[in-house]
């Protein structure tokens, strides 16, 4: 293996500054970006209003089962399926919304990830014309 510089990102020679640029205008792209984006709960749901009790029948059943019998595999797999089972209930139930903007002030968030993105996929690509 030949030597390698602290420069030389990815493999490639050179594009370590093209690379920590696009890194930063990517991070203040999805951050003014995520800045924007709101996420509202709401009611639970499941065939019918107000039904979350009803997810928690399986981890009830596993805990049941793991004090009968430590070794229950159907208990074990209902007491890890339980906790799924009300993860994506809660996720499911969730509404996300674009805050309103100015045009211009997309386009700035747009143009700084997307750009970062291009300036990160530059810098670690295999180019020929920055070998020294």
């Amino acid at each position: 293996m030949e030597n390698r510089s602290i420069t030389d990102v990815g493999g490639t020679p050179g594009g370590f500054g093209t690379f920590v640029m696009g890194f930063i205008m990517s991070c203040v792209g999805a951050y003014l970006l995520m800045n924007q984006v709101s996420v509202v709960g709401s009611y639970w749901s499941f065939y019918g209003a107000n039904t979350f009790g009803i997810t928690l029948i399986p981890l009830l059943f596993g805990v049941g089962l793991l004090f009968w019998n430590g070794r229950s595999k159907i208990g074990w797999l209902l007491l890890i399926a339980g906790p799924l089972f009300i993860l994506a209930g809660i996720i499911a139930n969730m509404h996300i919304y674009f805050q309103p903007t100015t045009l211009f002030n997309t386009i700035v968030m747009l143009v700084l990830l997307v750009g970062g993105l291009g300036l990160i996929a530059r810098a670690v690509s295999h180019t020929s014309a920055k070998t020294p």
